[in-house]
């Protein structure tokens, strides 16, 4: 049920593995910071922000992934290359965490990928990302080639087939622009691209297609769907309630053919880092019932959180 007939690549980025068969490495969850509405900024964006409250943010992720066995990266999010520069320097002096660089257009990415490689952060930074919408996708991959760029996240889509067969064409059609170029990247994953709540399940699907052609690591957004529904769900059923269905929907995705997931706001970290080792313990055990084989990661949360049940589990293999 579980495990792929394709050989599985397994991708590292600053020390944390992700990809392979199904429970061999725990999902891995990348919660931004710095983004709109961040509550790191206290005034307007151009003010600066918070440097306390974005400590605790990065601090509190690190905390939880030691205590869970879930990694955490960063996802930092600007809109120019000063703030690149800005939020890049403060992320890689407090945290050893690898992290992301997002931007909705090419130039501030690529002017954040050129301060990576000028300050030596290349093996703990992913770049997010190459997507099937970029007007000018041959040039910005042609760029982060030549900046050196090791790890690159694609986000694939097809509008014109939105089922999850649309994202596997989309992933095609990034790879065979990768090949014209003649790039060459160290990793390469692939987010197919979250439309809502539940169509994250296509995701699933996609990344289940996407693993067993290629055997790439593969990821989605699904906080990009749980948000859609902040305020819908907050005024049914108060905050606590809304927060239980973005729990859950991340934990189904992390369970469901998910190597990576883009979690949301770092303040989410104390409920989404949880929710997703107790999924991560439920993929792992329902391996081995299987293949009677357990995690690759020694830090898996199987290992972490249920060490008693791991024991049991060695007798039965």
């Amino acid at each position: 049920m579980f495990q792929l007939s394709t050989e599985q690549k397994v991708c590292e980025v600053g020390g944390v593995k992700f990809g392979g068969q199904p429970g061999e490495y725990p999902c891995v969850c990348v919660s931004s910071i710095f983004q709109k509405g961040d509550k790191v900024f206290t005034g307007k964006r151009k003010e600066g922000f918070d440097e306390k409250r974005a400590e605790e943010l990065l601090k509190t992720q690190e905390r939880l992934s030691e205590e869970t066995g879930v990694p955490g990266m960063a996802d930092i999010v600007a809109n120019n290359g000063k703030e690149f520069r800005l939020f890049i320097d403060f992320v890689s002096s407090v945290s050893d965490m690898p992290f992301c660089i997002d931007a909705w257009v090419m130039k501030p990415k690529l002017e954040g990928a050129a301060y990576c490689a000028e300050k030596g952060l290349l093996d703990r930074m992913f770049y997010n990302s190459l997507t099937v919408w970029e007007q000018d996708l041959e040039t910005e991959i042609k760029e982060i080639a030549d900046i050196g760029v090791k790890h690159v996240l694609l986000v694939a889509f097809d509008q014109e087939d939105q089922m999850p067969s649309g994202r596997v064409t989309g992933t095609q059609k990034l790879l065979d622009a990768i090949e014209k170029v003649g790039a060459n990247f160290e990793s390469i994953f692939v987010d197919t691209s979250v439309m809502n709540g539940p169509a994250t399940a296509f995701c699933s699907i996609a990344n289940k297609m996407v693993k067993e052609k290629w055997g790439y690591p593969a990821a989605s957004a699904p906080s990009n769907g749980s948000y859609m529904d902040l305020k819908r769900f907050k005024d049914m059923w108060e905050f606590k309630g809304w927060s239980a269905t973005d729990a859950a929907l991340e934990s189904l995705s992390a369970f469901f053919y998910h190597d990576m997931i883009f979690s949301g706001p770092m303040a989410g970290a104390t409920r989404i880092l949880p929710a997703v080792a107790e999924a991560e313990a439920f993929l792992a055990t329902a391996v081995f019932a299987e293949t009677k084989k357990l995690p690759t990661d020694p830090n898996h949360p199987l290992f972490k959180l249920f060490p008693d049940f791991v024991e049991q589990l060695k007798s039965l293999a």
